[in-house]
């Protein structure tokens, strides 16, 4: 008699948003992302990590539904069932908002992991919003991810920061410190993008950022007051109306599930960027 074993579903992918540096458009980022996978059909959720400040909710739509939180599930307040908020429009999207009240100490290791741990048996893709910079909040965001796409806007400060962000996630998260685990697989998304403003000058290249962080690029989100008018109504940007920065999010998630999308940049017209750019992301 042959006993056949039944094979596991995958568990779900834990990706971090993050940013060495604040007012990048991370949270934002975070929201395009999770809600355009949604729309792709993948089960996800939203998780925010940045205790005391909680903008995801109000990126999200969805301030006025809270009632628990990731602390309360975390300190053992409430089921996570009670904290996960489901999305209105899109029922593959849902939202672990965090506390205003508490501080980030409220935040556990043990806690986050047995949180993350319970999300990876039931979404596709688990999305942390950091918070930015590299307190403590923003460590417990990447400590156990898969992925990390680092968000920066071309200036050298933002970069800087940036750079400086990819090398804890190198050297200070768990799969870092696995014996033979892979690397966490870090892309970044280039936001805030102006052409005028780079051709004057006043902010760097793609190729130069790109020389610097030396990882793949996973999109190129151009300046645009569409995110600004998305986050005012509480509306992800992707499920906002069209826009150049509605497109360039949709590719961005497209290409992060394994998808090759040319890489579009509005405005820059030099010969052979885009195959060069594209070259780099693949």
């Amino acid at each position: 008699m042959t006993t056949h074993l039944k094979e596991e579903p995958p568990l779900g992918r834990v990706i971090v948003i993050t940013s060495g540096k604040g007012g990048v458009g991370k949270t934002t980022s975070a929201a395009a992302i999770s809600a355009g996978l949604a729309k792709l059909g993948h089960k996800t959720v939203v998780i925010d990590f940045d205790v005391g400040l909680r903008n995801l909710d109000m990126t999200m739509g969805c301030e006025r539904r809270v009632v628990f939180d990731f602390i309360n599930v975390i300190q053992g307040d409430a089921r996570l069932k009670q904290a996960l908020i489901r999305d209105k429009r899109l029922d593959t999207l849902s939202i672990l908002p965090t506390s205003q009240t508490r501080d980030k100490d409220a935040l556990t290791k043990e806690g986050v992991e047995a949180v993350l741990n319970e999300l990876k048996e039931e979404f596709d893709y688990i999305i942390c919003d950091s918070p930015a910079g590299i307190e403590r909040g923003a460590q417990l965001a990447m400590y156990f991810a898969d992925e990390a796409v680092v968000v920066t806007n071309p200036e050298v400060s933002s970069v800087r920061d940036s750079d400086r962000v990819l090398g804890l996630l190198s050297s200070q998260t768990k799969r870092a410190e696995t014996e033979g685990a892979e690397p966490i697989k870090a892309q970044v998304l280039l936001t805030r993008h102006d052409q005028a403003r780079i051709a004057s000058g006043e902010m760097m290249t793609v190729d130069d950022v790109l020389e610097i962080l030396a990882v793949p690029l996973l999109g190129i989100i151009p300046e645009s007051k569409a995110v600004l008018r998305a986050s005012n109504v509480g509306t992800p940007v992707v499920l906002d109306e069209p826009s150049a920065a509605s497109r360039a999010y949709e590719d961005a998630v497209a290409r992060l599930t394994g998808q090759e999308v040319e890489m579009r940049t509005p405005g820059d017209t030099r010969p052979g960027l885009f195959q060069r750019l594209f070259g780099r992301s693949a």
